[in-house]
């Protein structure tokens, strides 16, 4: 059973197989849950995803205060703590890139789990005062955050093919979403327990994430490259896609414009009440949470390319919106805000549905794992660098933020657009399963 239906075959009656194929799937329209959660790996990783998403919402968006208030760190030594681990576990994905292209798939994603779970084990031994110690555990909670998305769409991308895999990982991102922000709201609910409760919510996002990894590991997906495709392409290389992993750098700012970009503007420059940055990243999560997988369907009627590269037209826009709004004033500028962010959260959802798709459509299934590692280290580096450039650029006004970000993106949106596929049939081959890409798929439990 497909994920999708698509248009009835009497209406592609008569045109070539090509064709037909490439027109069904543009116009896919409905959602098929059940098989959604089975081209998402199945019940138990579907859980194993809501699992692990609580667990990283109860504790994610609180890990500097834990440093501050359960460690008695200051809080300037917390953040570069924090952001080191952040950027030094970026060194692992080129490794767990390989170890994909080696055919683990749900082992991977348990492990990054795993080393989570570590993390979390080194945060509650920290004792008072002790940095390094806290500096080793988020750099295993970073390494572990790193490994996942790359592991997770090599797995996801192993078992389903074409427009239900894109369906499928956006049908993931929906549901971590989902955990995120409802582990962030019991963590908040939580919080008035100072620092005992802190203690309490490592602890329980420790016992999630072994949770979670458990349920991982049983799902037992593998993916064997066949032994003619690898020989015949065993000297490829991955595709470079420099125009792609350049322009998503600049892409991935749009993932901290509601939690950084917005409050620091609504908060510090329009003297605004603290709720709008509140109301506006809850409705950021609720849109992502229910629209992520309908837009994906939707953008199925374009190219991939040509999705990433309209996504990045619309968050331009949003970013000129938001600088027409920010000028509005105290009375009626916060709610503009607000406003206009939908349209900048719409343009977030079509780049997320598209440009994880958009790579492993163009990677032969046997180089998978080297090239969503490489995606993944251009994602966390944009992630690393965009708060500093955020508030550098905020520094300077509302022109040069807005218009400093609209105009970067527009520029990679034209080298998407512009940019030429390394093999232009590479976009139909399905990475995993059977088939073209040569790779065999076992699973178990």
């Amino acid at each position: 059973m497909s994920i999708l239906n698509a248009i009835p075959s009497s209406s592609l009656a008569g045109r070539p197989a090509a064709e037909r194929t490439v027109d069904a799937m543009a116009t896919t329209t409905e959602i098929r849950p059940r098989a959604l959660v089975r081209a998402s790996g199945g019940p138990r990783y579907a859980v194993a995803l809501a699992v692990d998403a609580l667990g990283t919402g109860l504790l994610r968006p609180f890990l500097l205060l834990y440093g501050v208030m359960a460690l008695r760190l200051s809080a300037p030594v917390t953040g570069i703590a924090m952001t080191v681990g952040v950027v030094m576990g970026l060194v692992c994905v080129p490794a767990v890139g390989r170890w994909l292209d080696r055919g683990a798939r749900s082992t991977v994603v348990a492990a990054s789990m795993l080393v989570r779970v570590a993390g979390v084990a080194l945060l509650l031994a920290t004792p008072t005062g002790n940095v390094w110690l806290f500096a080793t555990a988020a750099l295993f909670l970073g390494i572990g955050n790193h490994a996942w998305p790359a592991a997770h769409a090599a797995l996801v991308a192993t078992v389903a093919h074409g427009r239900e895999r894109d369906a499928a990982l956006a049908g993931g991102r929906a549901l971590r979403n989902a955990g995120l922000g409802a582990g962030a709201l019991l963590a908040t609910a939580c919080l008035v327990g100072g620092t005992t409760a802190l203690q309490a919510l490592a602890a329980v996002t420790g016992l999630a994430y072994l949770a979670a990894a458990a349920l991982a590991w049983s799902v037992r997906v593998h993916a064997h490259p066949a032994a003619a495709a690898a020989k015949s392409r065993d000297d490829e290389p991955a595709p470079r896609m420099r125009a792609l992993l350049a322009a998503n750098v600049i892409y991935v700012f749009c993932l901290n414009v509601p939690e950084i970009a917005l409050p620091l503007v609504l908060v510090t420059q329009m003297h605004a009440s603290p709720v709008w940055s509140a109301a506006i990243f809850v409705a950021n999560t609720v849109l992502v949470v229910t629209l992520q997988v309908p837009v994906t369907v939707l953008m199925s009627r374009f190219s991939r390319r040509t999705a990433l590269a309209l996504s990045g037209v619309v968050l331009a826009a949003s970013y000129l919106g938001l600088l027409a709004a920010t000028s509005l004033g105290h009375g009626w500028g916060a709610p503009a805000v607000a406003a206009v962010s939908v349209v900048c959260t719409i343009g977030e959802i079509i780049y997320a549905g598209s440009a994880t798709a958009l790579v492993t459509a163009l990677t032969p299934a046997h180089l998978l794992g080297r090239a969503l590692a490489r995606f993944q280290l251009s994602t966390g580096f944009g992630l690393a660098v965009s708060p500093a450039v955020i508030t550098a650029l905020a520094s300077h006004g509302s022109a040069a933020l807005w218009g400093g970000l609209s105009a970067a993106t527009l520029l990679s949106a034209s080298a998407v657009a512009t940019e030429k596929d390394q093999g232009a049939s590479r976009a139909g081959l399905p990475a995993g399963g059977t088939g073209k890409a040569g790779v065999r798929v076992r699973r178990g439990g």
